[in-house]
C-alpha cells in the first residue's frame, strides 16, 4: 500500500505554525474504522429535523405565481432577434405574449 506524503505547513491558510504544530490527529486505525456507527443511529432524530429544516430554507422563495416550463418550436429568426437584444430575452418573449393576448 502506497503511503500519503506528509503535510506540510505553508503560511497564510488562517492557521499560525503554533496551531499547525498543536494538532495531533494520527490516522484512524481498521478497529476504529469498524467500530463507527452512522450518525442516524447516534444522533437524535432532533438534529436530523433541524438539519433538513434549515436546508428548506435554501434558494430563492417560492414564487406566488410560478411560471411554467413548457416545450415550444419558435421560428430561429425570432429568437435571434430578441437574444440580439441582451440577456433578458425570454422574459420580453413573454411579456409580448402577454401583449398579443392582451394580458
Amino acid at each position: 500500500m502506497a503511503t500519503k506524503p506528509e503535510a506540510k505547513f505553508e503560511p497564510g491558510h488562517g492557521y499560525s505554525r503554533q496551531d499547525w504544530d498543536d494538532v495531533d490527529s494520527p490516522e484512524l486505525t481498521g478497529e476504529e474504522l469498524a467500530s463507527m456507527r452512522p450518525a442516524r443511529e447516534m444522533l437524535p432524530p432532533e438534529f436530523f429535523e433541524t438539519i433538513d429544516r434549515e436546508r428548506r430554507k435554501r434558494g430563492r422563495p417560492a414564487s406566488v405565481a410560478p411560471k411554467r416550463q413548457v416545450t415550444l418550436r419558435i421560428d430561429a429568426d425570432v429568437i435571434e432577434s430578441f437574444r440580439a437584444e441582451g440577456t433578458g430575452w425570454q422574459s420580453r418573449i413573454n411579456e409580448a405574449l402577454r401583449k398579443a393576448r392582451g394580458l
